[in-house]
């Protein structure tokens, strides 16, 4: 019966993640099938007839590698720096005693509960006034701070042994040399879960950078894609937007299993009280 119940559990998983992949199997598949046969074959898993004559199309019709670096370098350098401004305050607030300490940490969880599209219109009005609208700076700089990522290195610094700095600190190191050189190192399977997490939501990002950029050179990936699919035709080319959506998630996939060991081993963590 044991056994059973274990084959049962071995079972659901299986199928649950064939539900998942199966939708990403089937865009891989027809980004590489004639647009004339894509609703013939949209079952099928394996099929004959495929071509690469739509991700050629999508390369020659719009600027794609354009759209692509301006998303790849909003990203990294918004991830970067959300992870070093995160680590830094965090830190501050778990270790740090100053005025107002616990008041300034409250406002930054309520920043969280706003919804991001209350900031839009300040966000713009700001960025105007800087002269920073349709520049590098207006998608980057927003995407540098954030709630969530202080309060998840703070939460993690908390839990660290302060014996590990009491050490150092008898050792001769000042506040700066313990933050890089013990606290910092030990926060890797948390560095990567916020890192990922800014990854994809700075990469996915599309309202944002659709408001403060009205030039092509520089649009994202997500909104080059939708004005690439709102653009005037009699038909929708989907094979060419399917290949447009598997070039969008080759990055995401990327950097996940880059960090997957990491991430996992932080949830391990998080999941064990002792």
């Amino acid at each position: 019966m044991k056994r059973f119940r274990i084959f049962l559990g071995y079972l659901t998983l299986v199928l649950i993640a064939i539900s998942m992949l199966y939708p990403f199997i089937a865009m891989v598949n027809l980004s590489f099938t004639p647009n004339n046969e894509i609703f013939l074959n949209a079952g099928k898993i394996f099929h004959s007839g495929l071509t690469v004559e739509n991700y050629g199309n999508v390369f020659s019709e719009i600027p794609l590698s354009l759209y692509f670096f301006n998303s790849l370098v909003v990203a990294v350098i918004a991830t970067f720096g959300q992870v070093i401004f995160a680590s830094m305050a965090g830190y501050a607030f778990a270790r740090m005693n100053f005025k107002y300490r616990d008041a300034l940490f409250l406002i930054i969880l309520i920043t969280m509960l706003v919804p991001p599209q209350v900031n839009i219109i300040p966000l713009f009005f700001m960025m105007r006034e800087l002269h920073f609208t349709d520049t590098y700076q207006a998608l980057i700089l927003p995407a540098l701070f954030g709630g969530f990522g202080i309060f998840l290195m703070r939460q993690y610094f908390l839990g660290l042994p302060k014996d590990l700095e009491e050490s150092a600190r008898i050792d001769g190191c000042n506040l700066f040399q313990m933050f890089f050189k013990i606290a910092l190192p030990l926060a890797i399977p948390t560095i990567a879960t916020l890192a990922i997490f800014t990854f994809v939501s700075t990469w996915n990002s599309f309202m944002w950078p659709l408001i403060v950029t009205n030039s092509e050179g520089m649009r994202t990936l997500p909104v080059g894609l939708a004005i690439y699919k709102g653009s005037f035709r009699e038909v929708t080319l989907w094979g060419e937007l399917l290949a447009c959506s598997v070039i969008c998630v080759i990055p995401v996939i990327g950097v996940f299993l880059l960090g997957k060991k990491y991430f996992i081993s932080d949830i391990l963590q998080g999941g064990v009280k002792e």
